[in-house]
């Protein structure tokens, strides 16, 4: 077997933070941590080559000198515990971007592709199907800043979901009051009828030069929205999911965490 070096392109200071974590978790949970068979180290690096390469388990076992069985097992408790530093309170988020003079948000979906599920719908269809998409996944909801820096993402909801019923699930009454506190949110046309406070562009195959002036201020600064499913996409575990998709909710909030800890290098 050829041996050879390879560098993983993530500030060493993220894995530090991570090696941090896992320490904690396992000084809380483990009666023997010095037991474990692999360091802390080596589980941060395992996990973050996972998140950035999608690096096959098998591989990654190996590399980090333990059996598949608990490669896997450090891979989801490392995911656990990073995803548990992503924020879970929307309302909290908008407070603090409120605070730090925002002058809006943006919200929109992406689709986390995922292999065949089989779950279906009470009609028959299938329910991680996306239809929009032609493709199986799952529908994430992520809000940004007016940069398109992502600072949250929602649990995720089968593909065959739309985007405005996932925001109702997740994200829309703390849309309303961070509206109604002076930040309103911008998003596409897939949120028609979201509520007072939601702007979105006016659907008119024929507008009038007031209407088509709108839409294409919203639609402008929202632009930089698109770049929040580029750097989530960035990670390559979250193109294409093979595991159970209703992991795609820690699997993005991990990346959302790991995304935060060295913004600005973008």
């Amino acid at each position: 077997m050829l041996s050879y070096r390879a560098t993983l392109d993530v500030p060493i200071a993220t894995v530090r933070t991570v090696s941090g974590w896992l320490t904690v978790h396992r000084r809380a949970h483990d009666i023997r941590p010095h037991q474990r068979a692999a360091t802390v180290w080596v589980q941060a690096i395992l996990v973050l080559r996972w998140l950035k390469d999608a690096t096959d388990v098998r591989a990654l076992a190996r590399d980090a000198g333990v059996s598949q069985a608990t490669a896997y097992r450090y891979l989801h408790e490392a995911l656990e515990v990073i995803a548990q530093r992503a924020p879970d309170d929307i309302t909290d988020v908008l407070d603090r971007l409120r605070s730090s003079g925002e002058p809006f948000v943006c919200l929109d979906g992406t689709l986390v592709r995922t292999d065949r599920v089989a779950a279906r719908t009470e009609a028959g269809n299938h329910l991680w199907y996306s239809g929009k998409y032609k493709a199986f996944g799952g529908n994430v909801q992520v809000l940004t800043d007016h940069t398109g820096f992502p600072v949250w993402t929602a649990p995720v909801e089968p593909g065959s979901t739309h985007d405005i019923n996932a925001a109702r699930a997740h994200a829309l009454p703390a849309l309303y009051r961070a509206a109604s506190l002076g930040l309103p949110t911008l998003a596409d046309k897939g949120y028609t009828g979201a509520g007072i406070g939601i702007k979105v562009p006016v659907k008119n195959p024929d507008p009038d030069p007031d209407t088509r002036w709108r839409n294409e201020l919203i639609t402008s600064m929202r632009a930089p929205a698109e770049r929040a499913n580029a750097l989530i996409k960035h990670f390559k575990a979250l193109r294409h999911i093979t595991v159970n998709p209703t992991a795609i909710t820690t699997i993005a909030a991990a990346a959302l965490v790991v995304l935060t800890l060295h913004k600005g290098l973008w």
